[in-house]
């Protein structure tokens, strides 16, 4: 079974670094990393010509976004499984996608998910916000429940079934996308309860209230799309991440 990363990245600095090793030091070696790069100045080319996945494709071209740059990314992807691994983010453990692969060797799965932390941007031993996603059932999408989004990992033939990024949304485009998945899909999702990532704090989403504003209309305009609540459901999402915040779990 092949796993496909795709990262999509712009400058991604310094930070990117830590995604790349921690992709490079997985046990599970049936791995492509797919990079979608959108004309970075920073010095990323080089460092990922340098310092890159063995099994790297990297094309760096102009894009009109997040997820346009994610969707030719999974379009150019040759593996069975696709998952994300945005610049930012980085592994958890170096056993990560050997859980994807056993949990998937399950027919009855069109995906996995796991859990996610969010950790301080200046010392990523600092964690921020324990994100436990546990097991999905339908019902849980009125109470504004998702699948961490980059922990998610799909059967390529999801993406071909369902679509891909939906590229009119700027931050909440994979809300959408998981909500398409899960009700017109019916995708069936398997849980790995473990942290499979860590995210720095100071992302699109949440690097500032004027983003966050932003983001709960484009969660509100997903939840009426895909009716699967109303406004109930946007502030049950939103509740629902303070108790994350008070969660300190050792890390590995």
């Amino acid at each position: 079974m092949k796993i496909s990363v795709v990262t999509a990245v712009m400058n991604g600095g310094t930070e990117l670094g830590k995604a790349v090793e921690s992709l490079k030091a997985q046990t599970y070696q049936d791995v492509e990393h797919i990079v979608q790069d959108g004309g970075s100045t920073d010095g990323t080319l080089d460092y990922l010509r340098s310092h890159g996945h063995p099994q790297m494709a990297l094309v760096s071209a102009p894009d009109k976004g997040i997820y346009d740059a994610i969707n030719a990314g999974i379009s150019r992807a040759t593996g069975d499984v696709i998952g994300l691994l945005h610049a930012d983010d980085y592994l958890a453990s170096d056993d990560v996608l050997s859980h994807v692969a056993t949990a998937l060797e399950n027919p009855g799965l069109d995906g996995v998910y796991g859990d996610l932390q969010y950790v301080a941007r200046a010392n990523a031993t600092r964690v921020i916000r324990h994100w436990r996603a546990g097991s999905y059932s339908q019902s849980r999408l009125k109470r504004g429940w998702m699948p961490p989004h980059p922990t998610l990992y799909l059967r390529r033939e999801v993406f071909e079934r369902a679509g891909l990024y939906d590229t009119s949304f700027s931050i909440s485009g994979d809300y959408d996308s998981m909500l398409r998945w899960l009700t017109s899909g019916k995708i069936r999702l398997g849980y790995i309860p473990q942290v499979m990532v860590r995210m720095r704090i100071g992302g699109v989403s949440n690097k500032s209230f004027a983003h966050m504003l932003r983001k709960s209309r484009e969660d509100y305009r997903a939840i009426r799309r895909h009716k699967v609540g109303g406004f109930g459901t946007l502030m049950a999402k939103n509740l629902s991440k303070l108790p994350q915040f008070g969660i300190r779990p050792p890390q590995a």
